[in-house]
């Protein structure tokens, strides 16, 4: 992960043509003017400036060459994401699937005039009308990135990957002989109930789990008993990636569904850690930048939503956080690491990931599901021991 400072100059930039034609579509969009200001919630590692890396920094420029100060609150879990946007005082939020619908009908959000971004039309056709942020023909965001929710595990106590999520959901010894109990974590937001249906899918076929995110109240109830049953095994319920990643280093925590972006981290830290999709497929998040309703830097946000999708935001973001881009192209791109980021986050892996989305009560697998508001009331008591 730690490569070369960038060579990139800010002079040099602003006077090539190459640049040029880069920000001059930026300079564009929306108006050729800005309030000067941008406030966006989002995901630990999609806003970066250099701070950890000095290479990986695509918010420098950006402010640069729009005035467009930009600030961010990060955000762990969705819940949070919407709680943070509740508010009303943040221009944009990079929310998942299982967010962006509750912005959209809570009105958190406001519909977006993709005239007003030149860039639309570079979208990965999968995305650009995606059911997660596009309702009744309206788009109420821009795509961003997209990945897998990896089982991340410590390659000194799993010489080989681990096939199954069963090591996190079900009691057993690991391949160095010891009992899995305190060892492992799972994520502390509510949406975590969908990795156990997954692995239900596979593990009880005859439950007739379809949908991860549509449960009916049988198949709901072997979710929660499973996981009651992994509660006494958990080390933590994680949500700050800091956190897991120093639990990993110092906790004796071995193995954990986690983000790519933890992987990488301790990757670069020579930690012996490694990651894999197991048998069961893996759930995952395609993320898009939405605009606040009460957003106070509208024009500055417009410029965010074009920048956004340029490659010199997708491909260090892809290759810094573990993602895949929004846009295709930017596959081709040469990322500051200069790694081939698209084949090694699984940019052809699409149809395997069971994207994030909010539970609803109508639902078409069955009719009537059980909704997020009781997903997120009873994994609260699960992870109380109740």
């Amino acid at each position: 992960m730690r490569i070369p400072e960038s060579n990139f100059a800010l002079p040099v930039l602003i006077s090539s043509a190459l640049t040029l034609s880069v920000l001059l579509p930026l300079a564009q969009a929306a108006d050729p003017t800005g309030e000067g200001a941008l406030s966006i919630v989002a995901w630990p590692g999609y806003i970066e400036r250099g701070e950890t890396d000095k290479a990986y920094d695509w918010v420098t420029e950006f402010e640069a060459a729009t005035g467009c100060k930009v600030t961010v609150k990060t955000a762990g879990t969705s819940d949070e994401m919407v709680s943070l946007m509740n508010q009303g005082s943040y221009d944009l939020v990079t929310a998942s699937g299982d967010a962006s619908l509750r912005l959209i009908a809570g009105k958190k959000v406001q519909s977006i005039d993709i005239t007003k971004i030149p860039s639309w039309q570079r979208l990965d056709e999968r995305l650009q009308n995606a059911p997660w942020h596009t309702v009744n023909g309206v788009h109420y965001g821009v795509p961003f990135v997209w990945g897998p929710n990896v089982l991340m595990y410590n390659s000194a106590v799993f010489p080989t990957a681990p096939t199954s999520w069963a090591v996190v959901f079900e009691p057993q010894n690991l391949p160095d002989g010891k009992a899995n109990k305190g060892r492992v974590q799972a994520y502390d937001g509510a949406i975590y109930m969908a990795d156990a249906a997954l692995y239900l899918m596979t593990a009880k076929p005859e439950l007739g789990i379809k949908d991860p995110y549509e449960l009916n109240e049988s198949q709901y109830q072997a979710v929660l008993d499973i996981l009651r049953k992994q509660q006494p095994m958990i080390h933590r319920y994680w949500h700050d990636y800091n956190v897991q990643m120093s639990d990993f280093k110092n906790e004796g925590v071995v193995v954990s569904g986690a983000w790519p972006f933890q992987v990488n981290m301790l990757q670069a830290e020579k930690q012996p850690i490694a990651s894999v999709v197991p048998q069961e497929g893996a759930t995952g998040w395609a993320d898009t930048t939405m605009m606040g309703a009460s957003a106070k830097n509208p024009m500055c946000a417009y410029k965010w939503l074009e920048w956004s999708l340029s490659d010199k935001v997708q491909a260090p973001v892809s290759e810094w956080f573990g993602a895949n881009p929004g846009v295709p192209e930017a596959c081709k791109a040469k990322a500051p690491g200069g790694s081939d980021f698209c084949t090694s986050n699984g940019f052809n892996n699409f149809t395997q990931i069971k994207f994030w989305k909010t539970p609803q009560a109508t639902c078409a697998s069955h009719g009537t599901c059980v909704p997020y508001s009781r997903w997120t009331q009873d994994y609260i008591a699960i992870m109380g021991g109740r």
